[in-house]
């Protein structure tokens, strides 16, 4: 089958043109359940998740009883990756109403859903970054920066071998179904969006343009980390020839709160995470990354835009290309946050499949440094934190 870049999928596109007012929840406090899902869950090459992560999943636009509304569905979504390697396409949960009116509910809550999200997350964050900090204060003379990212998307439901997409209700939604199903987030948008989101709302949160990069990312597995794959970050020189400039592992999530969003077109993610920059490489091991680094081909024509000549995609038979990220992205920058914009293009050596993306992610710089600060105050980190989610909810969110 041929790959077709998502950004061309226009027909089967389930993030819809016309966005739909958040609707608040009623009795949202009583609603509201968070449920841990088992940790380390995943941990392979691609997603690495800490000894001690929390990945929890809920939606936010439940009725009065804690219900689905009739009006959201399950759909399946062509995702190539997905197909090949499961066997079915994954679903999304699509709200179906046509008004505003149709989808309005009374709202009976005083406090608005993302002043309840951040009560009810934020300990779990301090208390995650607590035992991060612990890690960090461990490395020594490696250097471990921790974020707190906000990403957008569409949460992906996939069968397991427990349950098979085949046996879901598609139209009666229940919550105790898909807690049983696999999740992840699709964080590729349409390019209106990005557009609307660069030109519209940008110059109206407060942000001031930072820089552009054009980076090559070469994803590497290192026999001696199996299950941490080191990232090389490249630059062009003019001579078509790529510099390397900063060596990482993989990142690792600590924490991962998914939110599906209900009444809005897209989804929230929000997780804190940390990446090791290797500092303290020995010369024999910078030679071999560079060598390997070296060898490569700048080629627009392929995805990832990288390619080697035979045999020399591995060094010293210690290091092997397993990816290779080709990302222009634009940041922006107020006292509280990053705003990122990526577009992205790669290719996976082990599965043989091509990706194009598009995507818009959040560094939380303010709520990490005010965590860090010895004496913090639970409350104040709390309101950041809802601010910040007010934010994501009011102007990014569709």
């Amino acid at each position: 089958m041929a790959y077709i870049p998502p950004h061309k999928r226009q027909s089967k596109d389930v993030i819809r043109a016309s966005p739909i007012p958040e609707t608040l929840q009623p009795q949202f406090q009583g609603n509201l359940n968070l449920r841990a899902s088992t940790s380390n869950k995943n941990k392979s090459g691609k997603i690495v998740y800490a000894d001690h992560a929390i990945y929890k999943w809920f939606a936010l636009g439940l009725d009065v009883d804690g219900q689905f509304p009739p009006y959201i569905h399950l759909e399946p979504i062509s995702f190539e990756y997905i197909e090949r390697k499961h066997g079915e396409k994954p679903l999304v949960l699509v709200n179906s109403i046509i008004t505003e009116e149709d989808c309005k509910l009374e709202r009976n809550c005083s406090k608005s859903p993302w002043e309840i999200i951040a009560e009810n997350v934020h300990q779990e964050l301090v208390s995650s970054f607590e035992i991060l900090r612990k890690e960090i204060d461990d490395q020594g003379s490696e250097k471990v920066k921790p974020a707190l990212v906000a990403r957008l998307g569409k949460i992906l439901f996939r069968g397991n071998p427990y349950m098979r997409l085949q046996s879901v209700n598609k139209i009666q939604v229940e919550e105790t179904i898909l807690r049983q199903l696999n999740r992840s987030l699709s964080t590729n948008i349409p390019s209106s969006y990005m557009e609307s989101i660069i030109d519209g709302v940008v110059p109206t949160i407060g942000v001031d343009f930072e820089e552009e990069k054009d980076v090559y990312i070469v994803k590497l597995s290192d026999n001696t980390r199996p299950d941490a794959p080191v990232l090389c970050k490249c630059i062009v020189l003019e001579n078509k020839k790529l510099c390397l400039y900063k060596v990482e592992l993989n990142q690792v999530r600590h924490l991962v709160i998914d939110v599906s969003c209900l009444d809005k077109n897209l989804d929230l993610r929000l997780m804190l995470c940390s990446r090791r920059i290797l500092t303290a490489l020995t010369d024999y091991e910078m030679n071999s990354l560079r060598d390997l680094i070296n060898s490569a081909v700048v080629d627009s024509d392929i995805k990832g835009g990288l390619r080697w000549p035979l045999r020399k995609a591995s060094s010293c038979g210690r290091y092997s290309v397993i990816g290779v990220w080709h990302t222009i992205t634009k940041a922006y920058r107020s006292s509280s946050f990053r705003l990122k914009t990526r577009d992205g293009d790669g290719y996976n050596f082990m599965t043989g499949t091509g990706e194009t993306t598009r995507e818009i992610s959040l560094k939380l710089n303010r709520i990490v440094s005010e965590i860090q600060e010895p004496g913090s105050e639970s409350d104040s980190i709390s309101k950041m934190l809802e601010d910040s989610l007010r934010l994501i909810g009011d102007k990014l969110l569709c």
